[in-house]
């Protein structure tokens, strides 16, 4: 190039840098103040409990008719709720509120110093136990459906275990259950080699949440310390960008500190020695034996959480006593099944319908009939279990979760998922519209097996009340392909080979005969 005209390009393009820069700090004047005016949580709430710190939030209905059995979501005990109901279009909160169900959530709050010798027996069979008494009695309903996230959703877990009377449906989000080599980063970083809760306790009394936040940061620097704001500087124009990245950035800037002793505790007893799923952790002299989980579970999973993996939840179905199992795992990371659109799209529907086909009291399923939506769609990989694995125990289960050898891809990077993965240091959730599009729609599943559309004779089945697009899968994958079919069908053999009560199947037979009987 010539000397001179390159002296001029170079010349031209420093004036175009400050140009750009002068435009940027223009607009980043504007949009500072629309940071500050950021709202979230925006969903109507009452408090209807309060008990220590901890609030027991009830939301207003959304539809004119509500579901007999309620739903309390058990939150994590890190940071502020309000990931789950974040904004309108994306708010978990609102999808079960949309469905037709009566929703409760628990907002911890923050521990004090006179908290730091709280335990979980403290949270699961105080605060959690509580609460659920306060919705049973609201709600007269003997037992209540729990979804529990993350931290909360171990929480649940033990709680099921303990209570099972209480509790009619267990959901379970991105929850830690088994650690025996399959926690990922957390894992390793926590080992008893390494890693001391109990001298963290007493150097802190209570871990203070900026601990919390650098370690979760670090599993990702670059995209927590430089990437995202240098998204945030390539997109100071656009208001929803700017918008969604700063409800992410008030949600991690909201951490709250962990009791002590409940750390020091979860960290020991379920990361470091795996005792939940080994079935040897014991809350004020009782053994948690999830052999006494004999409810209908469901586990959420992302694909792509690198902070909950996958096969530190899954597992957990092997060991429970429940004969209806479910896990719907999704192409996404932690943070991504609560703010992601594309799970609020396809995901949270088929969550609502899998409460909603289990929360109908017997004898009452005509009159409580809701239609919560129809079929699993692309992307939601499904894995179903009705009968249990005869002669494996818990610490079997786990053993062989170490051991099998699965081979796990590369994690995406947050700009490939567009997610974020991690509760305490996600990357921004502004921009998941645009990358969710990287995901193929039509993605080889390599795990599990997907549910589709239902075939128009599987359809049919659905004309009988009671019968939703799960329940026709299990029927279908018996033989009974449509109502014809389901009227020559033995209840009682029926009932056993799809994991579902004779007297439901028996009032679904009775139908179909009804049907048949009328052509």
């Amino acid at each position: 190039m010539n000397p001179l005209a390159a002296a001029l390009h170079f010349q031209r393009e420093g004036w175009d840098a400050v140009t750009e820069f002068a435009e940027k700090a223009e607009a980043f004047e504007e949009q500072a103040d629309r940071m500050a005016e950021i709202e979230v949580g925006q969903t109507p709430s009452e408090v209807v409990y309060e008990e220590n710190k901890l609030e027991l939030l009830h939301y207003e209905p959304l539809t004119d008719e509500q579901r007999d059995v309620p739903i309390l979501i058990v939150y994590a005990l890190i940071n502020r709720p309000y990931i789950l109901d974040l904004q309108p279009d994306r708010s978990v909160v609102r999808r079960l509120l949309e469905s037709g169900f009566d929703v409760y959530l628990i907002d911890w709050g923050e521990p004090s110093k006179l908290d730091v010798h709280l335990t979980l027996d403290d949270y699961v069979n105080r605060y959690v136990d509580n609460c659920v008494d306060v919705v049973r009695e609201r709600s007269g309903q003997d037992s209540i459906n729990l979804l529990g996230y993350c931290m909360g959703g171990t929480m649940s877990a033990m709680y099921a275990a303990l209570h099972p009377e209480k509790v009619r449906n267990l959901g379970l989000m991105a929850a830690g259950l088994c650690f025996a080599g399959t926690g990922g980063i957390l894992e390793l970083w926590g080992e008893e080699d390494y890693y001391s809760p109990e001298q963290v306790r007493r150097a802190f009394g209570n871990v203070p949440a900026g601990f919390l936040d650098v370690g979760f940061a670090l599993m990702d620097p670059v995209s927590n310390y430089v990437t995202k704001y240098l998204r945030l500087y390539d997109n100071l124009e656009d208001d929803e960008f700017v918008e969604n990245f700063a409800r992410m950035e008030r949600w991690l800037s909201e951490g709250i500190d962990v009791a002590g002793k409940t750390y020091e505790q979860f960290l020991r007893d379920i990361y470091q020695e795996n005792k939940l799923m080994n079935g040897e952790l014991s809350l004020d002299g009782k053994r948690v034996d999830l052999e006494e989980i004999d409810m209908p579970v469901l586990q959420i999973v992302g694909e792509y959480d690198h902070l909950i993996p996958p096969d530190a939840s899954k597992p957990f179905n092997e060991v429970v006593g429940s004969d209806d199992t479910t896990v719907m795992e999704f192409p996404t990371g932690h943070i991504g099944l609560s703010v992601s659109g594309k799970s609020h799209a396809e995901l949270w529907p088929n969550v609502a319908e899998w409460y909603a086909e289990r929360s109908v009291p017997e004898g009452r399923e005509a009159a409580a009939e809701i239609e919560a939506g129809t079929g699993m769609p692309d992307g939601v990989t499904v894995e179903r279990e009705t009968t249990r694995g005869e002669g494996k125990t818990a610490g079997e289960a786990a053993s062989t979760a170490d051991d099998a050898e699965q081979a796990t891809p590369e994690e995406p990077t947050a700009e490939q998922v567009g997610l974020a993965d991690d509760e305490a240091a996600a990357a921004d959730v502004a921009t998941m519209d645009q990358t969710e599009t990287d995901i193929s729609e039509d993605q080889e599943i390599t795990e599990g097996t997907e549910i589709e559309a239902e075939t128009a004779e599987s359809g049919s089945l659905r004309t009988i009340e009671g019968i939703g697009p799960a329940y026709a899968d299990r029927l279908r994958e018996e033989g009974v392909d449509g109502v014809a079919a389901l009227a020559e069908a033995d209840a009682a053999s029926l009932a056993q080979r799809i994991g579902v009560s004779e007297s439901r199947v028996d009032a679904w037979v009775e139908q179909a005969r009804e049907r048949v009987g009328d052509r």
